[in-house]
Parts: structure tokens; C-alpha cells; sequence
């Protein structure tokens, strides 16, 4: 059915909750996993030149470090699951853009991804990364409520 899993992560406890379920489900259907981790962009805050080189530099150093080990920690979690993973970093802006793109270029056949269930006004002013990629993605995308599943 499924060979080739696009597992997005923000490292949020949702996102945590879904991929655990994520790799039984690969775990079951035989599927390979690919992990995914979009960091955002450095934007500039001040006018000093030798602040904002250092303060860019350090933020990218961080923002990477901070993503390979959270990728890292679920790769080993895939294998302990016996299910082979690989994980994939990007930076933007734009997450669900990243997800979509990323699904296509590594020919995944399931996006499976979280949400964390923002309703209302908060979910309008923050968007749904989730809800753009179910809009713009050709690849089939398997939601994992989280706020649903706590209860």
C-alpha cells in the first residue's frame, strides 16, 4: 500500500504524538519513513552590522543544531521500530510549502503530519500549516489530531 512515509515535525507535543503513531503505522505496512524538519528564516532586527553578523550566525548555528538532534532522536526511535528513516532538514518561512515540495521530490506516497487543533479565531490568526498542505498537496495527507487523542 504505502511504501515511502513523509513525517513532517515541529517538535511540539503533538507532533511527538504523531509520530509515534506514525512509525507503528509504517512499522505495519512496510513503509520507509522520510523526516522532516522546516526551520525558519533569520530575520533582521537591528541596524548594527557586527550584531546582526554574529546574531545570524549564531541563530543559524543554534536553529540547525537544535533540529539535527530532534531529527536524530527520531530516527533512532524509527529504528529501534525497525523501520529505516531518513531525515531531512530545510529552512522557510513557508512549513507547508517546504512539506509539499519535499513529498515530491523524495516520491513519497503518505504525508502523515499533526494538528493542533486551533479553532476559532487563535486557529484564523495563527494558520494551520496542516490545513495548507491538505490544500496544496497532490500527496495524500493522513491528519493526526493530538488535541483529540490527549482525551
Amino acid at each position: 500500500m504505502y511504501q515511502h512515509i513523509l513525517l513532517p515535525t515541529d517538535g511540539s507535543p503533538a507532533s511527538a504524538a504523531a509520530i509515534q503513531s506514525a512509525l507503528q503505522f509504517a512499522r505495519e505496512a512496510g513503509a520507509r519513513v522520510t523526516a522532516l524538519h522546516v526551520l525558519p528564516e533569520f530575520h533582521t532586527f537591528t541596524l548594527q552590522a557586527a550584531q546582526l553578523e554574529d546574531t545570524y550566525e549564531s541563530y543559524m548555528r543554534e536553529t540547525s543544531d537544535h533540529a539535527a538532534a530532534m531529527l536524530n532522536v527520531l530516527a533512532r526511535k524509527a529504528q529501534a521500530m525497525g523501520v529505516r528513516c531518513e531525515t531531512v532538514m530545510h529552512r522557510s518561512d513557508q512549513p507547508h510549502r517546504k512539506i509539499v515540495e519535499t513529498a515530491q521530490t523524495h516520491d513519497c506516497d503518505l504525508i502523515i503530519m499533526a494538528t493542533h487543533g486551533l479553532t476559532g479565531l487563535k486557529g484564523m490568526v495563527l494558520g494551520s500549516q496542516t490545513h495548507k498542505v491538505l490544500l496544496e498537496s497532490s500527496v495524500p495527507v493522513l491528519v493526526f489530531n493530538a488535541s483529540k487523542a490527549e482525551h
